[in-house]
C-alpha cells in the first residue's frame, strides 16, 4: 500500500490529463488532490472515477468561501461524492457551515489558514491586520479548530506552531509548499522539503509540479516517498 502521507496535486488542465498522469504514476501514489483549476475541466468526474474505480483517496481543494448558508449547501452537495478531504477558508463561520454540510459523511473539512503563496507584504495589500505571518497562521488555526475543523492547511514553516496548539490534538495538518531538495519554488514562498515538513508535525504533504512536470512522474513520486521512509 502506498504511503498516504504523500498527496500528489493533479494540477493539470483537465480530467483527461489528470487521468493520464494518475495512470503514469500507477500504484506508487494512493492520494490525489484535485483543485479549483480543474473544476471546469471535469475535476469532479475525475475525482469520482479515481475514488470509485481505482480506490484512490481524494482531496478536493476548493477553498470555499461565502455566507454560511451557501457554504453549507455547497459542501452538502460535494459530500455525496464520498471524497476524503475538502478545503474551505478558515474563517469560523465558514468552517461551522462546512461541518454542517458534511454531517453524516466521512469527508474531512480542512481550513485554509494563510495561503502558502503569500507573505507579509501580500497580507498588507489585502488589509489583513498587522502581525507575524506564523503567529497569524497559528491564531487562525486555533479559531478554525474551535469552529470544528478536522484539520488545517498550513505551510511547513508553521506546522510545528500549529501542532503545539492544545486544540490541534487529534486534528490533521496538511502542508502544501513542499519541494524536494533542488526543485524550483514556483509561486510558493514558504516552503520546505518533504521530510522536514513531516518532522515539523504535518500529517500529509502536498506535492504538485515536482511530480507532474518530471520526465517520469512515478519515479519522482517514489523519490519523495523514499525520503519519507525515515520519518
Amino acid at each position: 500500500m502506498a504511503d498516504d502521507r504523500l498527496i500528489v496535486a493533479l494540477d493539470v488542465p483537465n480530467a483527461l490529463a489528470g487521468e493520464e498522469l494518475a495512470g503514469r504514476i500507477g500504484d506508487a501514489v494512493n492520494f490525489y488532490k484535485i483543485g479549483l483549476g480543474m473544476l471546469t475541466g471535469g475535476g469532479l468526474a475525475l475525482a469520482n472515477e479515481l475514488k470509485q474505480e481505482h480506490g484512490k483517496r481524494i482531496f478536493l481543494d476548493m477553498k470555499l468561501f461565502d455566507i454560511g448558508a451557501t457554504v453549507e449547501a455547497a459542501v452538502r452537495g460535494l459530500a455525496q461524492f464520498d471524497l476524503d478531504f475538502l478545503t474551505v477558508h478558515g474563517d469560523p463561520h465558514v468552517v461551522r457551515a462546512a461541518k454542517e454540510g458534511a454531517a453524516g459523511s466521512d469527508m474531512k473539512i480542512l481550513a485554509v489558514t494563510i495561503l502558502t503563496s503569500l507573505d507579509r507584504s501580500d497580507l498588507d495589500d489585502c488589509l489583513i491586520r498587522f502581525g507575524d505571518v506564523a503567529e497569524l497562521v497559528q491564531e487562525r488555526a486555533d479559531k478554525a479548530f474551535g469552529a470544528g475543523a478536522d484539520g488545517v492547511i498550513a505551510s511547513p514553516h508553521e506546522a510545528a506552531l500549529v501542532r503545539a496548539l492544545p486544540s490541534a490534538d487529534g486534528r490533521l495538518i496538511v502542508t502544501p509548499g513542499v519541494r524536494p531538495a533542488g526543485a524550483e519554488l514556483g509561486d510558493q514562498k514558504r516552503v520546505a522539503t518533504p521530510a522536514s515538513a513531516i518532522a515539523q508535525g504535518a500529517d500529509h504533504i502536498v506535492v504538485g509540479r515536482p511530480v507532474w512536470k518530471a520526465p517520469d512522474p512515478r519515479k519522482a513520486a517514489e523519490a519523495i516517498l523514499h525520503e519519507l521512509q525515515g520519518q
